[in-house]
């Protein structure tokens, strides 16, 4: 069965560049980590909107640049819903002086390496996480 990925957009209007590039790259970052992708979701929205989701769900009062949501069955396969807030990946762009397109592939593999069972709760995990962004990142064909 073909894993499937897909992607939305809440309350903006917003397309990711390059989709076709970014879905094979998106599936060589599991692949790499010797998973198995069912189905990836990205929602990219507004601050609001996500602000929204972080305060239903997470009872968080904050804006956030990413939320993720494990929907995976079972340990056999990694499926996953990922909100993305376009305002905060550009503010973010402009603040770390990288391109939008960057900080926005950046964040998506952050919510992936999440499903993939990656945390940054604590700094040592922090540390693996930027490490793991970093080198997808460099794999990137576009």
């Amino acid at each position: 069965m073909r894993s499937r990925i897909y992607f939305f957009s809440e309350d903006i209007k917003f397309c990711p560049p390059a989709i076709r590039k970014t879905r094979a790259w998106l599936r060589h970052v599991v692949a790499a980590e010797n998973k198995s992708l069912v189905e990836l979701t990205y929602i990219f929205c507004s601050d609001s909107y996500l602000l929204g989701i972080n305060i239903e769900y997470l009872r968080h009062d904050t804006l956030t640049d990413i939320i993720t949501f494990n929907t995976s069955e079972n340990e056999a396969g990694i499926s996953g819903d990922i909100y993305i807030s376009i305002e905060r990946v550009s503010e973010n762009a402009a603040k770390y002086q990288v391109s939008f397109a960057e900080e926005l592939h950046r964040v998506m593999v952050h919510g992936l390496l999440h499903l993939l069972g990656y945390n940054d709760k604590s700094a040592g995990e922090k540390k693996i996480m930027r490490e793991k962004e970093f080198a997808y990142l460099s794999l990137r064909d576009f």
